[in-house]
This record gives C-alpha cells, sequence and structure tokens, in this order.
C-alpha cells in the first residue's frame, strides 16, 4: 500500500476519533481506512490505535508518530504546491532594489528585454546607496557588490566586477604615482561612506595577503558616481568597481595605479529572502539576470 495514504488515514482517525468520519474525509469508505492504518501497524510492528466501541484514541507511540507523519503530510503538499507554483507563467509586481551605480548603469537597460519577455510582471525599482535588506524592508530582491553574510536571506552570484585604484593624470602629477600598498597612506584616499568595513581600503598584495589601508582623504560619499567625478576632478585616488571606471580608463581622464598587484574584485549578488525562489516571477527575473550578464561577457568587469 502507499506509505503517505496509510499516513494520512491514520492521522484523519487520530483528528476525527473514529474511522467514519475519517473515512469520509478522504472520500474512502470506512473499511478501506480500517485497511490502511492496519497495513502501517503491520508494516511499523506496533499498535499505534486504541480500538473500544465507543471511541478510537492513539496510544503513546502512536501520538508520537502522528507528529511525525502530519509533518511528512505537510511536507508533501508543500512540495506538490512548490511544483505547480513553479510551472506558473510569471506574473505580477516585483519589488526590487539596488545601488544607483549600478541600477543605472546595468539594470535599467536590461528591465526592457525582461519585461518583454514577461509582459505579465511589473517591475518597482529603488535606486538606493543605503544598504537595505530583503527582509526588513520588504523587497522581492536587492543587488549587492559584495556579499553580506546573514542567515535570513539566500543570495545568488550574478557576476563579479574588477575593482582598480584610479586617479587623474593630473593628480599623480601633482602628488606622484604610488608604487607599492604602503604608499597610499601619502595620498588623498576618496571613499565610500556606507562600506561595512569601514573607511578601509582591503587590498590583495603581491603575496596573497589581505592588506588593510585606512582611507584618510578629504572627501566621503554614498554614492560611487560621486567619487568618480571628484577623482576625474583631481581630489584624490578612488577604488572603483569596472562598470563606473571603464569608460574614463578608454578617454583617459583617469588612470591606474599599482596595476602590478593582483586582480581585485568583488562579487555581485541577488540577496531575497528564504523560500522565495519559489515565486515564478523571482525566478525569472534572477535566471533572466545571469544569462544575461552571461551573454554580454561580464563574468569579471
Amino acid at each position: 500500500m502507499d506509505r503517505l495514504t496509510e499516513m494520512e488515514a491514520f492521522a484523519k482517525v487520530v483528528d476525527s476519533g473514529g474511522f467514519t468520519d475519517a473515512a469520509k474525509k478522504m472520500g474512502l469508505s470506512k473499511s478501506a481506512v480500517s485497511k490502511h492504518v492496519s497495513s502501517l501497524e503491520a508494516r511499523l510492528g506496533a499498535r499505534l490505535l486504541n480500538r473500544t466501541t465507543r471511541r478510537v484514541s492513539p496510544t503513546e507511540i502512536g501520538l508520537a508518530y502522528y507528529d511525525k507523519a502530519k509533518q511528512v503530510l505537510v511536507d508533501a503538499i508543500e512540495a506538490d504546491a512548490m511544483v505547480s507554483s513553479m510551472q506558473v507563467a510569471p506574473r505580477g509586481s516585483l519589488r526590487l532594489a539596488a545601488s544607483p551605480d549600478f541600477g543605472g548603469n546595468h539594470l535599467s537597460g536590461a528591465l526592457g528585454n525582461f519585461l518583454g519577455l514577461y509582459p505579465e510582471v511589473s517591475v518597482d525599482m529603488v535606486l538606493s546607496n543605503q544598504n537595505l535588506d530583503p527582509v526588513a524592508d520588504s523587497y522581492d530582491l536587492v543587488i549587492r557588490v559584495g556579499q553580506q553574510q546573514d542567515s535570513s536571506i539566500m543570495a545568488k552570484k550574478l557576476a563579479s566586477t574588477q575593482m582598480k585604484i584610479v586617479g587623474s593624470p593630473r593628480y599623480f602629477e601633482k602628488n606622484g604615482m604610488p608604487t607599492r600598498i604602503e604608499d597610499l597612506n601619502h595620498h588623498s584616499l576618496l571613499h565610500y561612506s556606507n562600506q561595512p568595513a569601514g573607511s578601509v581600503w582591503k587590498l590583495k598584495s603581491n603575496t596573497g595577503e589581505i592588506r588593510s589601508v585606512r582611507a584618510s582623504g578629504n572627501l566621503t560619499a554614498n554614492d560611487g558616481q560621486s567619487l568618480l567625478q571628484a577623482a576625474e576632478a583631481g581630489l584624490g585616488i578612488a577604488f572603483l568597481p569596472c562598470f563606473l571606471y571603464h569608460e574614463k580608463l578608454e578617454k583617459g581622464s583617469l588612470i591606474s595605479a599599482l596595476s602590478d598587484l593582483p586582480e581585485q574584485s568583488q562579487d555581485i549578488y541577488a540577496m531575497y529572502p528564504h523560500g522565495q525562489y519559489t515565486q515564478p516571477k523571482l525566478r525569472a527575473f534572477l535566471d533572466f539576470l545571469a544569462e544575461h550578464f552571461k551573454n554580454k561577457g561580464m563574468g569579471n568587469w
């Protein structure tokens, strides 16, 4: 006999207090329910029910088994529901948050293609430099550069971005070009004000060691574009992701320093609450983003 059906019959008998009501709820005959329970007891080698002419009640071992069986049945129902939901066409509103730097440079353009593929989905995108939390701030998805450890949040890596130390030719002509990590201590370092590590740059040295440099420049900002423009204006050196600096490097308005160091990179993650991946709209968007960046050759940029 089917094990889940045996469990269900037993649980229904306990819930209903008898075989007659349990049979009605299952749409089976009383004898069929009794046969399922007897088969379960025979398979387990234990009596699960006390049966009298007036009432049916679980034995001590039956009560313990009942608790486990109920959880198994709930899990089975949820598993069926998950499969059903994953086959539903994506629809509904998707609430998304990202930094203005990343959202403006890479998400805005991609959204048109996504919405063209899934016309029943609408996107509410918020661009913010705050470290928003998808659970506490009620977002379906938050895009972050650099993963933050939080057991209540799931993370899917989308890509990696190469970080470079950049400044204007005018700045380096006036202040000199740093040739060692230690030289940065004598320069004006432009820094993100909202980094978890504070005003510190974490740099990988040629020996593979992670070195910390205190950023003590005249400007901090919570916006990468502001730091980019400040570096271009000659106010100091910035440590920025490729999606901000690459055009400036090509034009020559910025040049990179300490280019002999190993590649410095940060991963870009999509963060979302536990259990939300089964939502077709979220799953479709995550899959779309992963494929979008892969096709653009942005595995490391």
